[in-house]
């Protein structure tokens, strides 16, 4: 379960946040693997801790023979008895430790994968209402700070919780009575750590939520530079984006007094602890019950205290902040697991859009022919789909894609074709109504090895590594002839050859720039690689009105050759070479057909032509 969805100052619904009892449980389940691992480690340090707490009766053992007067040769066993705990009590807490920060680090890895797993499976209208500030907020400084405590704070909070029993259980060995003056301390370490923990997981899902929003406005004002220069608007988003950092300020001050006042109420507490302990030292050593060296013992253990018990507290402050990014973490993991209503049925047969290529395709370079069946590639049927309550942008559309068919999606802006094109790829499940495409049940068997569906939009993006390697996300184990191969049908081996080091060329972040018609084909080119049996394109030749818009078109056609493929046309040039036209208008089909007959018709899609058409300066024919 999640707590309800908050929402920042932006007016985003943002993700939501898992509750304390499912945290714990998603912990328990990344953990469970690695169960072996946790108690090998904290048996160790048990060990570790075990042996440190003989330093404090050897020393004491010391401060008797002095007391005494005893000969310097009686000093020599608890000398060596000394350095020999020293040493192995540094070697077995180097191994818990190291046991311990295993875990961690594997914990994180798995807790890594499974929120960016689960990140790029969330419903794209889902992320767009959260906005990017917010999901960039919890995959920066969510999984930063949960690291942070992992790292740190995990192994020093079990070694300190280890020193603290065994400290409490060695003054109740030397007598039952330094145990309860210790205790003394307790009830005001409790309070402290009651008084803050209540006032700190609030504050710290606060902070993190301020700082989405105040992420979520510069992605905003810096993305949007341009139109807020355009229209004036530098004052006012100067101002939203000062007034959404001063609340973030303000958060972490608030956290900086709390913590200020953790730390003078621990002070306190120890010296309620130790005077109660040297007291009852001194009244037990008066009355002969102990020795002054057993006395002193007991005051170095409840010396010793200070250390692991002001580092449990003040863990708790690392606790706390991770704690809360852990559960916008799992929130996330917990928004995709969620079941889909029941009044909907399952998407069959997903796509598998942005992700690498799990089985082998067929080589790229071998002509495909058009897929010979009697039965439908793709079938829509009664699908609608809301934004929201009262934001309708489907209405029961049905729909059927004819194997090997080419079927261009037109319509004005708003009738609802991106979000058909997202629900026929299976990366968006619909309100209502169901799709069968490739691989699933009554649909057309996909070829053997191949992606069922790949999703391709305008918005590419080009992955950091070499060209080969961006490739090869679409097919890990295609070789340098089929890389080559792909990028000939789609007309861009001439420029990838001409790049410095060829397909070794470094691309993305901090590598050779490509530009959009580039990068377009370079995703037209892994479509290819991936050989799906349903390609839907979704504007995916919008910089066709670039230089290179003839090269762009031509690209997505020889991509699309030989496969079922919906396309959202972004130009009507696209619509006269599909086999059917589909318009949508206000999320219903008002017409299907061919490019001719439509255009002869004199209905919707007439009127797209001749206005689209009417625009350029030589309209293009059939």
């Amino acid at each position: 379960m999640t707590t309800p969805t908050p929402t920042a100052d932006t007016g985003a619904e943002l993700l939501p946040i898992a509750t304390p009892a499912r945290t714990r449980a998603a912990l328990r389940t990344l953990i469970r693997p690695d169960r072996g691992l946790a108690l090998t480690g904290i048996g160790i340090l048990v060990a570790a801790t075990a042996v440190g707490l003989l330093v404090q009766p050897l020393l004491g053992r010391i401060v008797d023979i002095v007391a005494d007067g005893r000969p310097a040769g009686d000093l020599t066993l608890p000398v060596v008895l000394l350095v020999a705990v020293a040493v192995v009590q540094g070697l077995t807490t180097t191994l818990g430790l190291t046991r311990i920060a295993r875990l961690g680090e594997t914990v994180l890895a798995r807790l890594r994968e499974r929120f960016v797993e689960r990140a790029l499976n969330l419903p794209a209208d889902r992320l767009e209402r959260a906005g990017a500030g917010d999901l960039t907020a919890r995959v920066t400084g969510d999984v930063a700070r949960v690291a942070e405590a992992v790292r740190s704070a995990l192994p020093e909070m079990a070694r300190s919780v280890l020193a603290i029993l065994l400290t409490l259980g060695a003054l109740a060995l030397l007598d039952v009575r330094f145990l309860l003056a210790a205790l003394l301390a307790v009830p005001v370490q409790l309070l402290t750590a009651r008084w803050y923990v209540r006032r700190a997981l609030t504050l710290y899902a606060d902070q993190r939520v301020a700082n989405g929003a105040q992420q979520q406005q510069l992605l905003e004002t810096i993305g949007g530079a341009v139109t807020v220069r355009g229209h004036r608007l530098e004052e006012q988003h100067t101002e939203r984006s000062a007034g959404r950092s001063r609340k973030a300020v303000d958060l972490t001050m608030r956290s900086v007094n709390l913590v200020l006042g953790f730390y003078g109420r621990l002070h306190i507490a120890e010296y309620i602890g130790l005077a109660a302990v040297l007291i009852a030292g001194f009244w037990l050593v008066r009355d002969g019950a102990v020795s002054i060296g057993t006395a002193t013992a007991a005051a170095l253990y409840f010396h010793s205290l200070f250390g692991p018990v002001n580092a449990a507290l003040v863990l708790l402050d690392d606790a706390q902040s991770a704690a809360a990014g852990l559960a916008r973490l799992v929130g996330v993991t917990e928004l995709a697991e969620q079941p889909e209503p029941a009044n909907v049925k399952p998407v069959v047969g997903k796509a598998t859009a942005g992700k690498t290529a799990a089985g082998k395709a067929a080589p790229a370079s071998v002509p495909r022919q058009r897929i010979a069946s009697s039965e439908a590639a793709v079938t829509v049927h009664a699908v609608s789909h809301a934004y929201g309550p009262g934001r309708p942008v489907l209405h029961e559309v049905s729909l059927t894609l004819e194997p090997g068919e080419h079927v261009a999606l037109v319509g004005t802006s708003g009738a609802g074709k991106s979000t058909l094109a997202r629900i026929v790829a299976g990366v968006q499940q619909p309100t209502a109504g169901t799709v069968t495409s490739p691989g699933g049940e009554g649909s057309a068997p996909a070829r053997a090895g191949e992606h069922p569906v790949v999703l391709v939009t305008q918005e590419v993006h080009v992955f950091t590594g070499t060209l080969a390697e961006d490739l090869r996300l679409a097919r890990p184990d295609a070789t340098d002839a089929d890389l080559r191969a792909a990028l000939a049908t789609v007309h861009a081996l001439d420029w990838a050859e001409a790049l410095p080091d060829g397909l070794g060329t470094v691309v993305g972040e901090g590598g050779h720039r490509l530009d959009p018609a580039r990068a377009q084909q370079l995703a037209l080119a892994r479509l290819v690689l991936a050989d799906p049996a349903l390609a839907v394109l979704d504007e995916a030749t919008a910089e066709a009105g670039s230089a290179g818009a003839r090269v762009l078109e031509r690209s997505a056609e020889a991509a699309l050759d030989g496969r079922t493929a919906l396309v959202v046309a972004h130009r009507l040039t696209q619509a006269v070479a599909a086999d059917r036209v589909v318009v949508l208008e206000a999320g219903r089909v008002v017409e299907s057909g061919p490019h001719d007959e439509l255009r002869d018709a004199d209905g919707p899609y007439a009127a797209l032509w001749r206005a689209w058409s009417g625009s350029r300066t030589t309209a293009p024919h059939p």
